[in-house]
Order: structure tokens, then sequence, then C-alpha cells
């Protein structure tokens, strides 16, 4: 495969003007990075809302409404999924929120992650009936779940959720390597996560921190897509001498792929690929998977 599918993660949880001042916080900067972005070849933005008062991740409608507004006032092709994180937030009903938004404003998707974990410092849990939950919502609503994976469990229990009808017939999932307690950057590890996934699921990899940059080569490498962005990561250099912005990195992964003589998929091939449908977020749910 010569294409490759670019997700672009601008702002995440955890990064703020003060660890990095290219963390865009603003509707205006995140707006703005996420057109630049486009301009590289992404196809699918992960968005993360942020507090214009203390720069606070938050599930405001009016503050996702304007970002998502504000992106297809000048692009309607690309694939706009909403972070429905529990790192701050655990109830499902509260982290469901954004999948409510309609109009210019509905996501294509919503990031689905598939169990609870730890991070270096807290933890995140999704329990099962969060999952399904968050699952349900997205079919009613006709949103396509962007599945978070972090190790061979989360490969796994996506055969569960596809015997439950709640999953589209393609799937889409972003498998994030370096936490200290999931999958790390290697290829061993990249085969085994694979190797455990349905049949119909197109994966990126993201790495965390230092692995980054390693994460996304190895991806290509393997032909799968990346993702990329200040969210993973806020260093250019393992030595932590220089800080990212999110065109730095953008420009040092799409070079490396344009070496490897991989280019950018289009979103319109991306949302043919995943049944999307710009403007209304449909996809076909599948009936079994055995």
């Amino acid at each position: 495969m010569t294409s490759y599918i670019l997700n672009f993660s601008p702002t995440g949880m955890l990064p703020s003007k003060q660890m990095n001042p290219h963390t865009p916080i603003s509707v205006s900067e995140i707006i703005e990075d996420v057109l630049m972005a486009a301009e590289f070849g992404a196809s699918i933005a992960h968005l993360h809302a942020r507090d214009h008062k203390t720069g606070e991740p938050t599930c405001d409608l009016t503050t996702f409404a304007a970002i998502l507004e504000g992106i297809r006032k000048h692009n309607k092709q690309l694939i706009l999924c909403v972070s429905l994180s529990g790192r701050n937030v655990s109830d499902p009903v509260l982290r469901a929120l954004p999948l409510t938004l309609d109009g210019e404003a509905k996501p294509d998707m919503g990031s689905l992650t598939l169990s609870s974990m730890n991070f270096s410092s807290q933890p995140s849990i999704n329990a099962p009936t969060t999952i399904n939950y968050l699952a349900q919502q997205m079919a009613l609503k006709g949103i396509a779940p962007e599945v978070e994976i972090f190790d061979i469990g989360m490969s796994n229990y996506l055969h569960t959720l596809f015997k439950k009808s709640l999953l589209p017939q393609t799937l889409y999932a972003n498998i994030l390597l370096g936490n200290i307690f999931g999958a790390q950057p290697s290829f061993a590890h990249i085969a085994a996560l694979t190797s455990a996934l349905p049949h119909n699921v197109v994966s990126s990899f993201a790495g965390l921190g230092s692995y980054q940059l390693r994460s996304n080569t190895l991806a290509l490498a393997s032909g799968h897509g990346i993702r990329i962005g200040l969210e993973d990561n806020i260093w250019l250099d393992n030595a932590r001498t220089t800080l990212a912005s999110n065109r730095s990195l953008l420009q040092r992964i799409t070079s490396i792929a344009s070496h490897l003589e991989r280019t950018p998929a289009r979103p319109e091939q991306v949302r043919k690929l995943l049944g999307l449908h710009p403007g209304e977020g449909m996809y076909g749910l599948v009936q079994h998977v055995g």
C-alpha cells in the first residue's frame, strides 16, 4: 500500500502552554493547526477541546461546536473525530456529550478506548459498561468509533463488540505504542497487535513521548497509517533540547514517508474506505462477525 492515513492529534489532554508554547489551546489555534495539517495531507483530525479560561480539557458543547464548525467552514472533507476520553471525566453520559452535536458541528467519529489502563502517573478508567454505552451512542447517532488500542487485550475485545453489532463494517483503529504499561514500538509488538484484530480493521500507529518517531516510522515501513501531533509528544528530539510544533512534526514525518515512497491518502479516499459521508457521519453496521 503506497498511500497511508495521516491522523493529526494537535492538542490532547496533557500538553499546556507552560510545557510547550506551541500547543494549540484556543478554538482559533486548534482550527488553524488542523487546517495546516490538512495541507500536509492529514485526512483525520483527532480533537480535544480546552476551556478558554483555564486551558483544561472540557466536554463543553459550545467549544467543541466552534472547533468543528470552524474547520468545516474551510474544509468539509476532513474527517473530524471528537475525543471521549475518560482521563478527567468518569461519567459516561458526560463523556458522550460531543456526540449530541448536529449539523456542521456533528462529528464523523468519536474516540473509544477499549479497556482501563495505567499511564505513568495516573489511571484511565474505561469499564466494560462505559465502552458499551459509548459504542451504543455512536451507533444510534451514526457516528463511527475511532478505537484506541494500547495492548493486545484491546485488539481482542473488538471481536466481542463486532458480535454485538456495535461497530461499522470497516473500522478504524489508532494503536498507541510506548506506554510503560502497554505495547512497545517493535515489529514484534506491531505484528502481535495486528494479528489479533478482526480482518476488517484499518490501523494507524502512534507513539507516546520519545517513542513517537520510532512508532510512526515502523508503522510506515509496515504498511500502516500514522497518528502525529503534540498530543503524543511535545519534543522534537529524544534529548529534549528542542520543543516541537505541530508543523515541525508534520514536516519531518511526511518527509520520511516520501522517502519510503508513501503518500498521504486524501480525505475522500479514507471516507470511502470507512463508509463515511461528509455532513452525515453515517456508516453501515455489521450484523455479525465471527
